[in-house]
């Protein structure tokens, strides 16, 4: 029997991967489908999905585990920091002061990595890493699930998480095949080493192919299939979404104005406050050439009260708090355990569907706003000299030089070129569609439409 098992890791798998047409698709490809989740069972509840859901165990990493992961990962920077500075600062990110085990340890693989460093080394440590699961108490009931459920193979939704490591040895250590999908378009070309090997990946585009081949010399163009990402899906699915009407009674718009949307990143990018408070202050101080509705999508990983001053100052601003609920806390990466639910979905395609322009620091809702055709506007302001957070600096990473390169955007470094930005717009003269859809072909390597069913039937072809 061809039974596949479908890894969900976070909160944005479970979107992309359940809330998409995925698991109806891979019903029709595979004779069963078992959900193995990193999420709790409950969060399922809802959705007739009909099929086995495990709720998996949560690992915690020993520290011989947490080492040759990080000395995996170190390298795995090293090797790739030639002319990327994305890799360069995440590398430098990765350092650490602490006075503890963890830190003395994380100095040491820095100026040893800087010294010696291979992808046959990369390899050796993840080799390592793997001989820390052999006796651990979770991979082997790891094992024990994926011969009972006579799982055939085994698809990562995401493939960087550390905790679905001893996951991917158990399934090795059956001879199951593997894959894993590509988590987001910046996960190559600036972040660190996967969790693991794989034996097919998916991929979004050409373009997302070619970085993987770059940068993980021993994976083979044969192993690496093109479908797109399910991320946006929902979008072509006319079950999701508010009808017009219903969308200005919900969020209190008056529809004789244009609409702005202001989404945010979480509390890593610093400035978004500032930004949100300047375009507040140029609707008050009717700086702008239009009157317009302002609404704001807080980030679905955090807690909204880093905004809760601007609330109570421009009582105007109309907000969307992302409707994500905390699934469990007692997780080493917290943030993953935030899930969303299909009214959040509904508000998310709404507001960009019914928005005129959409102002958000360098995040992937550049390309939510994209598939509507909806003109973005990227405010940088921070670099190394105004001694504001040092937002410019992302404009050197790989994936976003792409962007820059694209003239899809607008890219405001300044609070007058943000004026000048959003009054063009406002006044009909954004002249940036083609742009946008080129971008947009570049990225996504297909249509939005049947993403699902692509990548079902490929993991089916590559069970064969």
């Amino acid at each position: 029997m061809k039974n596949l098992g479908v890894v969900i890791t976070d909160g944005v798998g479970f979107r992309n991967f359940i809330l998409s047409d995925f698991i109806k698709e891979s019903q029709a490809n595979f004779d069963k489908v078992i959900i193995f989740s990193c999420l709790p069972k409950a969060v399922y509840e809802e959705f007739n999905l009909n099929c086995e859901i495990i709720e998996l165990s949560v690992f915690q990493e020993t520290f011989y585990t947490w080492f040759f992961r990080k000395a995996k990962e170190v390298t795995h920077l090293q090797v790739n920091i030639k002319n990327n500075f994305g890799i360069q600062d995440n590398l430098n990110s990765t350092r650490s002061k602490a006075n503890n085990p963890r830190g003395f340890a994380t100095r040491f693989l820095h100026k040893f990595s800087h010294l010696i460093h291979s992808e046959r080394l990369v390899l050796l440590y993840d080799f390592l890493q793997q001989q820390t699961f052999k006796s651990n108490i979770i991979t082997k009931e790891y094992i024990g699930l994926l011969k009972e459920y006579h799982i055939s193979s085994l698809f990562f939704t995401h493939q960087r998480p550390p905790f679905i490591a001893p996951l991917i040895y158990a399934a090795k250590s059956l001879k199951i095949k593997t894959s894993a999908f590509i988590f987001s378009w910046d996960n190559l070309a600036s972040k660190g080493r996967m969790a693991g090997s794989f034996d097919f990946y998916f991929v979004w585009s050409n373009l997302m192919k070619q970085e993987l081949l770059s940068f993980y010399k021993s994976i083979l163009e044969n192993q690496i299939a093109v479908v797109g990402t399910p991320q946006f899906e929902p979008y072509s699915i006319n079950k999701y979404g508010w009808e017009k009407n219903y969308f200005d009674e919900k969020f209190k718009i008056d529809s004789s104005k244009k609409t702005i949307l202001f989404t945010c990143n979480d509390s890593s990018s610093k400035n978004d406050p500032i930004y949100l408070e300047i375009l507040a202050n140029f609707i008050r101080d009717k700086k702008l050439s239009k009157e317009v509705n302002l609404i704001v999508r807080t980030s679905p990983a955090e807690e909204p009260s880093r905004f809760e001053k601007l609330a109570v100052k421009y009582p105007f601003i109309i907000w969307n708090y992302p409707d994500w609920t905390i699934a469990r806390t007692n997780h080493q990466e917290a943030w993953t355990q935030r899930v969303p639910s299909v009214i959040d979905l509904n508000d998310l395609k709404s507001l960009l569907q019914y928005c005129d322009l959409c102002i958000n620091v360098l995040s992937t809702i550049t390309l939510d706003a994209f598939i509507f055709d909806k003109p973005v506007i990227n405010p940088v302001f921070g670099n190394k000299e105004n001694g504001w957070f040092d937002d410019q600096k992302f404009l050197d990473y790989r994936h976003l030089s792409i962007l820059v390169d694209s003239d899809s955007t607008e890219i405001a470094k300044n609070e007058e070129e943000y004026l000048i930005a959003i009054n063009r717009i406002l006044n009909s003269k954004d002249d940036k569609k083609l742009q946008r859809a080129n971008f947009l072909k570049l990225q996504i390597g297909g249509e939005l439409k049947n993403t699902s069913k692509r990548i079902a039937s490929t993991l089916a072809s590559f069970n064969d």
